[in-house]
């Protein structure tokens, strides 16, 4: 059997307490797994194989010193940066470890390569509660070989190092030595339907209700915005739904042949109807109810429904722009619990 791998770890190995080491998408994986929530299954290539990589990439010329010597309001320097140290991540070589190390997990997770894959970035300092680093880093879908996938592994670690993601970084003075990046490679699903849901209300913070969004086909196209989902409000305990928005849904994302995704009109038929219905809506919520329970907070979830009807979690996240406005006591809490009483009464002579 030879040695355990240093570079992988499969998603039932690990939870939140690893993220320093798999990232926020990864560690949120394996945690959903442990808590008994259905996720495609995959593995995640570890910060040790991207750390090992770019050790041999500065023993040529430095990476890390070179972005944190950037100044954050100097755009055109940073974007030169950037085509500069993603071009080397792309092109490099991996080492033989990690190569063989990746190439055994995608063998085992994809069955002789029958089976495509989802190549997600999980950066350290992405999903973190006080910081939100969703979207910054790149995913590829329906990825057909473990050449490809190798390739895209190289280009999620590149894409740390996007405008976007270095900006990002030197506005908030993070340093370089604690960014890494971790990289998941999971089962694709082909799903029916696919969007989000979050535990609280996005519109209003509302924590009572769970406000659901979908639309056919591959999720790409409801979190990119290319298409308008449907909508639903749920009660959180009582499962009402109180709102319903069914939109026309125009295209969707379905995956090619020849590996990646493609938009396509949506059938006629299905254009103006519900992608989920109410069975299907209180699974979610139930799903919901569940994830948050485990996690102690709201969450921003990613979902699937394949066709036949498994529900399956992509992704979980912290809600952060309505739990960082959470309102704070109107009034300080007195020494004696009797004064305020006192002090009402002594007003009413």
């Amino acid at each position: 059997m030879g040695c355990a791998p240093e570079h992988i770890s499969w998603f039932a190995d690990i939870g939140l307490s690893d993220r320093l080491h798999v990232g926020g998408k990864g560690a949120s994986l394996g945690e959903l797994q442990r808590a008994g929530i259905a996720v495609p299954p995959g593995f995640v290539v570890r910060t040790q194989a991207f750390e090992q990589f770019l050790q041999t990439l500065e023993r040529e010329s430095p990476v890390r010193a070179l972005v944190e010597a950037l100044r954050p309001e100097d755009l055109d320097a940073i974007t030169t940066c950037s085509q500069v140290v993603r071009s080397r991540l792309e092109e490099g070589v991996l080492p033989p470890q990690v190569l063989e190390e990746i190439s055994r997990a995608h063998a085992a997770l994809c069955q002789a390569n029958s089976v495509p894959v989802a190549v997600r970035s999980s950066a350290t300092t992405e999903d973190a509660a006080d910081a939100s680093f969703a979207g910054l880093q790149d995913t590829y879908l329906w990825v057909n070989s473990v050449a490809e996938t190798l390739r895209k592994v190289r280009s999620c670690w590149a894409s740390l190092y996007s405008v976007e993601s270095i900006s990002y970084r030197r506005k908030r003075a993070f340093p370089e030595a604690g960014v890494a990046m971790a990289v998941v490679i999971q089962a694709m699903v082909d799903p029916r339907t696919a969007g989000v849901m979050f535990t609280r209300s996005p519109t209003t913070g509302d924590p009572s209700v769970i406000t659901i969004e979908g639309a056919w086909g591959l999720g790409s196209a409801v979190v990119g915005g290319e298409v308008t989902p449907d909508r639903w409000v749920l009660g959180k305990i009582t499962g009402e739904i109180s709102e319903r928005d069914v939109s026309d849904k125009a295209i969707k994302h379905v995956p090619r042949a020849s590996g990646g995704t493609e938009r396509i009109p949506v059938e006629e038929g299905l254009r103006r109807i519900p992608c989920m219905s109410d069975e299907e809506l209180q699974s979610l919520r139930t799903i919901a109810r569940t994830v948050e329970r485990h996690y102690g907070h709201a969450q921003d979830i990613e979902w699937a429904v394949d066709h036949a009807g498994a529900i399956l979690l992509l992704q979980s996240r912290p809600e952060t722009v309505w739990s960082a406005k959470e309102p704070v006591p109107v009034a300080r809490a007195a020494d004696n619990p009797l004064s305020h009483v006192m002090s009402i009464f002594g007003g009413r002579r």
